[in-house]
């Protein structure tokens, strides 16, 4: 009986969550009601509540989710030794871009909160910027490797580098989910090239790069 209870609150925790993503999504936070989540999760109002307090609650759980989908092995990829910052900046796009094609809704959970959120004072905005600032530290990881290399330019800030470069993060989902007529693979594979022809350290000019520094292979074994 027990294993019963806990298998059936599974499927109905599953299905609030499934319901609230789409919604929260589709319509945003403030938008959606726990009687439209209800209703799309195919419960009672009362049966959302027995699971969680509020819909700040579920909110949380789904951004716990998305952190722990996004981010966590994005993060994992830039502590990784032994490889040149230019491949892990590679990796990022790379394991990013998986993301996006597996996960498309968390992954544009985080960016539409991001902006819903900011400057509410909640707990979810608080939550937001914790799991942004993971993100945003294990690119500065990169890019202050890069620069150390040589290999990343070092005429632009590393702060301002890494905003360029969550940018181009955040704004190329958008654009996918905008014109699902692109091909997924194609832009990201397009985005890894910009991206890290942007960041690499000048041959000439700015005499701050190394002439004929390696330069990593975006296509190579990667989707």
């Amino acid at each position: 009986m027990k294993n019963r209870k806990e298998e059936q609150r599974a499927v109905s925790v599953g299905s609030i969550l499934s319901a609230a993503l789409q919604l929260f999504v589709k319509s945003g936070y403030r938008s959606t009601t726990v009687e439209m989540i209800a209703r799309e999760a195919g419960l009672t109002k009362g049966a959302v509540y027995f699971y969680f307090d509020s819909k700040a609650a579920i909110m949380i759980r789904l951004l716990e989710d998305a952190e722990r989908i996004v981010v966590d092995p994005a993060e994992a990829g830039t502590r990784r030794v032994n490889l040149p910052a230019l491949e892990k900046l590679v990796g990022f796009f790379t394991q990013q871009a998986r993301v996006a094609l597996d996960y498309p809704q968390h992954l544009l959970l985080l960016i539409l909160m991001s902006v819903e959120f900011y400057g509410s004072d909640t707990e979810c905005e608080a939550r937001v910027r914790e799991i942004y600032q993971r993100l945003y530290t294990g690119v500065e990881r990169i890019i202050l490797q890069g620069q150390k290399e040589k290999t990343i330019r070092t005429d632009i800030g590393s702060r301002e580098l890494v905003s360029l470069v969550m940018a181009q993060h955040d704004g190329i989902l958008i654009e996918w989910y905008r014109r699902p007529e692109f091909d997924g693979k194609t832009l990201a594979r397009a985005v890894r090239l910009a991206m890290v022809e942007a960041v690499r350290a000048r041959e000439r000019g700015d005499g701050k790069g190394v002439a004929g520094a390696s330069r990593p292979r975006p296509g190579r074994g990667r989707s």
